[in-house]
C-alpha cells in the first residue's frame, strides 16, 4: 500500500481517482492537485472517503517540491498537459518520488512531441533510484502493452505494426474534442509520420487515409498520423519493418477543423487583441465544450487496438488485438466519457502495477519495456476487457 499523488484535474484524472479508490488494497491515500483547486474538491467530493486536495502551478518545480515534501507521495501520476512533463519529473527527482504519466512532453511553443527530453532524464531517474514510467494510457500504454504481449506470446518476431484508434461516439456536439483541446488540435494538424525500412516517412496532415472494419463498429476511414508510441515501439521492437497509427474522424468534425485552420483559430502563434497578448488556440479551447462535460449524452463506443504481422516458426501470422469501450457505461461508472475512461484506467493499472513493485525499476521506461502479463490480467478486472483475432483480414 502506498501514497499517490494525482497531478491534473481534468476527465482522465477523474476517472484515475474514481479508479484509484476502487483499489484500496493497493492506494492507501489519494491526493488531487491542479491549478484550480475547486475542480479537485468537486473530484474528492464524487469519490466520497479520505482523498485530499491540494492547490499547485505544476509549470513551477518550486512550487511542485513544496508539495511533494508535504505530502511526500511515493507515486506522482502526472495527468495534466504534456507542457509540464519536464517540471514534474524535476521535482520528482529532487523530492524522491517516482514518476508515471500517460503522453509524452510537448514544447508549448511548438507542436512537436518526441520523447528524446524525457529519454535524457533515465541516467539521473537510476542513480536516484527512482522509476519513472511513460506513456501509461490507452495511446500510448495499452497498445505498448499489447504489442509487448503479442512479442512475448504470439510472435518470434513483429514484422508489421498498425494502431488503429476508432471512436464512434456522437456526443450530439456541432463540434467538440475529447480530451483537452489546445493538445488534440495541436496533435491533428501536424503532419503525418510512419516508420517503414528503417526510416521515418513523412505524409501530409490526414493526407493518408483509407476505411477499416472495426469490431461491432463496422467500416470507419481511418486517417494516417504520428503518435508517440511508434518511436519507443520501434527503438524496443527493432524487427518492425514498418509501424503507422490510424484514426478515426467525422466529416463533420474534420470540415469544423479545417475552417478552424484556414481562419488562424489553430495557430499556437500569440497575437495582440486590444492590446493584450493572446494564443488563438488557447482562446478557442476556452470556447469549445469541456471534454468533461460531454459524458452524459455521449451514445456508442470507442474501438483501439493493435494489427500485427510477423513470424511464429518460420510462419506468417496476423494477430488482432483491440478493446471496445461503451461510452454510456463509462459515464455511468465514473462520470466521464470513454476516452477519458480509456486513458484514466490504464494510468491506474500503471500506478498499480507500481505499487505491487511489478513495475518498479530504477530509470526512465516505456511500458513495453515491463512484464505485460499482470497489466493485461488487470485489463480484464479493471473495465476494459481484450479480445483477439488470430489470422484473420487486418485489411492494411
Amino acid at each position: 500500500m502506498g501514497k499517490v499523488l494525482i497531478i491534473g484535474a481534468g476527465g482522465v484524472a477523474t476517472v484515475a481517482a474514481v479508479k484509484m479508490a476502487k483499489n484500496r488494497d493497493v492506494f492507501s491515500e489519494i491526493m488531487i492537485a491542479s491549478r484550480t483547486k475547486s475542480k479537485c474538491d468537486a473530484i474528492a467530493e464524487r469519490i466520497g472517503g479520505n482523498v485530499k486536495t491540494a492547490h499547485v502551478d505544476a509549470d513551477s518545480v518550486d512550487e511542485l517540491v513544496i508539495l511533494f515534501e508535504m505530502y511526500r507521495p511515493e507515486l506522482v501520476v502526472n495527468l495534466a498537459l504534456p507542457y509540464q512533463d519536464l517540471t514534474i519529473m524535476e521535482a520528482c527527482l529532487r523530492c524522491g518520488v517516482n514518476y508515471l504519466d500517460t503522453a509524452n512532453y510537448e514544447p508549448k511553443d511548438e507542436a512537436h512531441f518526441e520523447y528524446s527530453w524525457q529519454w535524457a532524464y533515465k541516467k539521473r531517474f537510476e542513480a536516484a533510484g527512482l522509476t519513472a514510467i511513460l506513456g501509461c494510457g490507452f495511446d500510448p500504454g495499452v497498445s505498448g502493452i499489447y504489442t509487448a504481449y503479442a512479442a512475448k506470446h504470439i510472435f518470434d518476431e513483429i514484422h508489421y505494426l498498425d494502431i488503429v484508434d476508432c471512436n464512434a461516439g456522437n456526443h450530439h456536439k456541432a463540434f467538440a474534442t475529447n480530451f483537452n483541446p489546445e493538445i488534440n488540435i495541436r496533435e491533428i494538424t501536424q503532419k503525418g509520420r510512419f516508420y517503414e525500412d528503417g526510416e521515418w516517412k513523412q505524409t501530409g496532415a490526414l493526407e493518408v487515409h483509407k476505411p477499416l472494419t472495426y469490431p461491432n463498429i463496422g467500416p470507419r476511414e481511418s486517417y494516417l498520423m504520428y503518435h508517440e508510441e511508434l518511436e519507443s515501439l520501434v527503438k524496443n521492437y527493432p524487427t518492425i519493418k514498418r509501424a503507422r497509427f490510424w484514426m478515426t474522424f467525422g466529416q463533420e468534425y474534420l470540415t469544423h477543423l479545417r475552417v478552424i485552420q484556414n481562419i488562424g483559430m489553430a495557430s499556437i502563434e500569440p497575437i495582440l487583441y486590444e492590446g493584450k497578448e493572446i494564443v488563438p488556440l488557447q482562446f478557442l479551447k476556452a470556447v469549445l465544450p469541456n471534454p468533461q462535460d460531454l459524458g452524459a449524452n455521449y451514445e456508442g463506443e470507442t474501438s483501439i487496438g493493435c494489427r500485427i504481422r510477423g513470424v511464429k516458426n518460420g510462419e506468417e501470422h496476423t494477430y488482432y488485438i483491440y478493446n471496445n469501450c461503451s461510452h454510456q457505461a463509462a459515464y455511468e461508472e465514473t462520470g466521464m466519457q470513454g476516452v477519458s475512461y480509456t486513458t484514466g484506467v490504464p494510468a491506474m493499472i500503471g500506478a498499480r502495477m507500481f505499487m505491487l513493485g511489478l513495475w518498479k525499476r530504477p530509470g526512465v521506461w516505456n511500458v513495453e519495456e515491463f512484464d505485460p502479463d499482470p497489466f493485461m490480467e488487470e485489463l480484464n478486472k479493471q473495465g476494459l476487457p481484450w479480445h483477439e483475432v488470430h489470422d484473420g483480414d487486418l485489411e492494411l
